[in-house]
């Protein structure tokens, strides 16, 4: 649905477009839809948004934007991104509110998960 004003999309660097939707398929069971060698977008998972072809990536370490997704079983969650090919950038760590990890995709873009469980 959009909303007036409200934040609707997001876009994503990739280096390697099929990289990352093997990688987001198997850990997060996401799908996509291709426009063209260059871009691919997802739906419905909590933001829409997708991914472009490029050489660069975001982390925190360059001052991006951090994107966070949320899991009720987060080592769980852990797990999958590892088997899917993530890397743990920071392991689960205490924060006020409950618990997170850092990963990073094989495009090397940095994600956190957080849980309050």
């Amino acid at each position: 649905m959009n909303v007036h004003e409200k934040i609707n999309y997001v876009e994503i660097p990739a280096k390697d477009i099929q990289a990352t939707k093997k990688f987001f398929s198997k850990a997060f069971n996401w799908s996509f839809t291709d426009y063209g060698p260059d871009y691919t977008a997802f739906e419905n998972e909590g933001l829409n948004g997708g991914f472009f072809t490029s050489e660069h990536n975001c982390s925190t370490q360059n001052g991006s934007a951090l994107i966070v997704f949320y899991s009720s079983t987060l080592k769980q969650t852990q797990e999958k991104v590892i088997q899917a090919g993530g890397k743990i950038i920071e392991d689960i760590f205490s924060f006020p509110g409950g618990k997170r990890f850092h990963f990073a995709d094989p495009n090397e873009n940095e994600y956190a998960v957080w849980s309050d469980q």
